[in-house]
């Protein structure tokens, strides 16, 4: 099977939803993660979460999703864009098991809401810590209003 036929087939399954292919990843809106991730595991064998990994491109987040799949011997990644004044997405825990502390470390650091989670809660850093260190607009004082882009 080409690359292309699972590509294909999550632009047709989800055509309002792949818009775009940013920095090698294919691009999704964050409701509709969940379901293709589940779509991609159980049609075409993407059974192994390589990584899951939250950036911050100061005027958003993004949630990047890398996947391979061990019977097509290839990988996929997806990517989600957020908001950062409220960055939400629903967990992958349901379908990866290994998504639970990535997801939790995404959490801790940059801030974000991994909804249906079963333990969602820092995972590096104490309870009462402010902020989320790994965002561009956190510094040792706390956060600083971020500059025009």
């Amino acid at each position: 099977m080409a690359d292309t036929d699972w590509v294909l087939a999550l632009k047709n399954k989800f055509s309002d939803a792949v818009d775009e292919v940013f920095s090698g990843c294919l691009v999704l809106p964050g409701e509709d993660i969940f379901r293709a991730i589940s779509f991609l595991k159980r049609e075409y064998g993407f059974d192994y979460l390589m990584n899951l990994a939250a950036l911050d491109y100061k005027d958003r987040l993004a949630v990047v999703y890398n996947l391979y799949s061990f019977k097509l011997k290839g990988k996929v990644c997806l990517k989600a864009f957020l908001p950062r004044d409220n960055p939400v997405i629903e967990s992958i825990t349901g379908i990866f098991a290994a998504a639970n502390w990535q997801e939790r470390e995404a959490f801790d650091l940059m801030g974000i809401n991994f909804t249906g989670h079963p333990d969602l809660r820092r995972i590096l850093l104490p309870d009462d810590y402010a902020g989320h260190p790994l965002r561009k607009d956190y510094t040792k004082e706390g956060l600083l209003p971020m500059p025009a882009v």
